[in-house]
């Protein structure tokens, strides 16, 4: 009803009640029609996406491509795998940018954007980076172009500003990550005002796999035989996520973090409040608004100072994620978590390829 205070209004699930009534705004960790359609329905305001995402919703929805991909191939007579392979996941994201289109005219390109990951084996190679993602931004006005977070992306992602593509830094877990990222946007940002060129509708973020640290610490606990108090491990990405927050409000950056890599509650629950995106799967979307998870602002309370300790004395690589000068840019690449995940998006993209190749040499 038109006027009704947010006390008193009727919510559809809790997760329309953090859109409705805190800065935290809800994105789909999917490009699945089926899931984001949902999504949308509950309050999402855009899609990510990435290879292992793009893999599972192909297995998904295979009564809707099976028949398509051969077409393809046909449209396509010189493709090699690979070509045919990228066509297929540009033509997946368009059809999601589509559900998307109406969000975000009403954002005005703040959200209502269809993530799509550039190509997770060119995380060595800026130019190939940028060439890729001025494609992508080029297939519906709604696309938000994932860049990995390593040496090359960095560069990249300036680059990508610059020309006026909304990036999303993905592969990224640690502060030093998080602000180099900002740095980044804010140079292109700067070179784009400083040629009177448009910066109004752009929509930049930088996500933070919150999940996958804690995945990592745990692996090393598991390796180094560390014992540690088991619930620490758990909030390692939340303290990442709140630091980094802390920071980029302090310094004015001009782009919004994003929690990712769902593993329990808290990585969205300790993030509402916050001015920033949570993107959580649907399957999870679902658990939380069945949950007894209550919405309130958490963004501002700190994690338990004896947690922090905890961790920074036992584990050398949360150090190393928690401290602004913990890793310099060249030590990206190499960080555990970003090797972990760069291996499993690369073994993704090419399980897609193998798909293809083996439609195509049927």
């Amino acid at each position: 009803m038109e006027g009704e205070s947010i006390q008193n209004k009727v919510f559809k699930s809790k997760l329309h009640q953090i859109s409705q009534t805190t800065p935290t705004v809800l994105w789909n960790d999917s490009c699945s029609i089926e899931e984001l359609t949902n999504s949308i329905g509950h309050g999402a305001l855009g899609a990510t996406c990435n290879p292992v995402i793009v893999w599972n919703v192909l297995m998904q929805e295979w009564d809707i491509w099976k028949d398509r991909i051969p077409q393809i191939i046909c449209e396509n007579p010189t493709a090699t795998e690979d070509e045919v392979a990228w066509k297929l996941i540009e033509e997946m994201s368009v059809k999601a940018a589509a559900l998307m289109m109406p969000i975000f005219d009403r954002e005005k390109g703040r959200n209502g954007r269809l993530s799509i990951q550039t190509d997770p084996r060119f995380y060595r190679d800026a130019k190939r980076i940028v060439r890729q993602a001025v494609r992508f931004s080029k297939l519906a006005p709604n696309i938000i172009v994932k860049i990995p977070v390593t040496k090359a992306g960095v560069e990249a992602i300036e680059e990508a500003t610059y020309r006026g593509i909304s990036i999303n830094a993905t592969v990224s877990f640690t502060i030093p990550q998080a602000i180099a990222v900002a740095e980044a946007v804010e140079h292109g940002l700067i070179r784009r005002e400083k040629e009177g060129k448009d910066i109004s509708t752009m929509g930049p973020v930088c996500t933070l796999m919150v999940g996958r640290l804690d995945d990592y610490l745990k692996v090393v606990a598991e390796k180094e035989n560390i014992i540690a108090n088991p619930e620490i491990l758990d909030w390692a990405g939340v303290a990442v996520m709140k630091k980094a927050y802390k920071i980029y409000s302090t310094r004015g950056y001009r782009l919004r973090l994003l929690s990712a890599a769902f593993r329990h509650h808290r990585h969205w629950s300790e993030f509402i409040g916050g001015n920033v995106v949570i993107s959580p799967p649907w399957h999870w979307q679902k658990r939380f608004n069945a949950s007894d998870v209550t919405v309130e602002n958490h963004m501002d309370t700190p994690v338990d100072p004896k947690i922090i300790a905890e961790l920074e004395k036992k584990f050398v690589d949360f150090r190393r994620a928690y401290n602004e000068k913990g890793m310099t840019v060249e030590e990206f690449d190499g960080f555990g978590a970003t090797v972990m995940t760069l291996r499993q998006f690369c073994q993704a993209t090419s399980k897609v390829i193998a798909k293809i190749q083996e439609m195509m040499l049927l």
